[in-house]
């Protein structure tokens, strides 16, 4: 039997490629050029344009719209991609667009919980197991490691990049690079202690948190700018995975990196 006559009141392009036991909703629109993975559930009034690559047992939620073009003046109507990885959940009325020349795709990865009305604007890339409350803004080509947690209605100016593990303050105004592992909050935007709590849960050791919490004692409170803080880190403290992804991160801000509050 055609698909299209399991699901009649759907519009599904027969171009549109649909894996095993997927469910689909009244009043979905799926454009051609788009791949949706086995198992995922797609509720009533989702719109899944061109482009759309979706895994393995997601769930998009009413009033979704998935890989639409961006809202982005250089867009020239290019061949680009919105991905999102497998067991990802996706709330009502979150957009997400396709990516742009720039960087050709919008990703989102594996068991991310993107809820109400959050945007992921064009070539966005978000790592596994990140947690978007309720109304955040995701500029243009942002970049969210994994376990980030980025709490409701929180602001993220384009090409600003967010560290693995962080976790951000509801109704932050994000304009400077996060590091990883660390909380960030007030206004404006600062460092507000390593993210502990968060880290004991996802299984890092004591001395792995020590590691960290030495990183950013030198870091924000030796007094020194940050060339010679990331210097006399790499010069006194242990090396470890920790260490170096603090300290790469930080050396390959373009934008500059949150500061300690006052």
């Amino acid at each position: 039997m055609d698909y299209k006559e399991l699901q009649p009141l759907a519009s599904i392009s027969p171009e549109a490629k649909i894996g095993k036991d997927v469910k689909i909703g009244p009043f979905v629109t799926i454009d051609a050029n788009v791949e949706i993975g086995d198992g995922t559930i797609i509720d009533s009034n989702v719109t899944i344009h061109s482009g759309a690559r979706i895994g393995k047992n997601c769930h998009i939620h009413s009033g979704a719209v998935v890989s639409d073009i961006p809202q982005d003046l250089k867009f020239k109507g290019e061949d680009t991609v919105a991905i999102i990885g497998d067991n990802t959940s996706i709330r009502e009325f979150v957009t997400i667009h396709r990516g742009t020349a720039s960087k050709g795709k919008t990703v989102i990865g594996n068991n991310c919980l993107i809820m109400a009305y959050c945007h992921v604007a064009h070539d966005c890339v978000l790592g596994d197991n990140v947690i978007m409350s309720n109304t955040v803004q995701l500029a243009g080509e942002v970049v969210v490691g994994n376990w980030a947690v980025i709490g409701g209605g929180a602001l993220v100016h384009q090409f600003t990049r967010i560290g693995s593990h962080v976790m951000i303050q509801g109704g932050s105004l994000v304009n400077k690079d996060i590091p990883p592992y660390v909380m960030a909050g007030r206004y404006p935007l600062s460092y507000e202690g390593v993210n502990s709590v968060g880290l004991n849960r996802r299984g890092f050791t004591r001395e792995q948190i020590y590691i960290i919490q030495d990183v950013y004692r030198a870091l924000y409170l030796s007094g020194l700018n940050i060339t010679d803080a990331l210097a006399k880190i790499e010069a006194e403290l242990p090396e470890s995975a920790e260490r170096d992804e603090i300290v790469n991160f930080v050396r390959a801000s373009k934008r500059g990196v949150v500061r300690i509050g006052i």
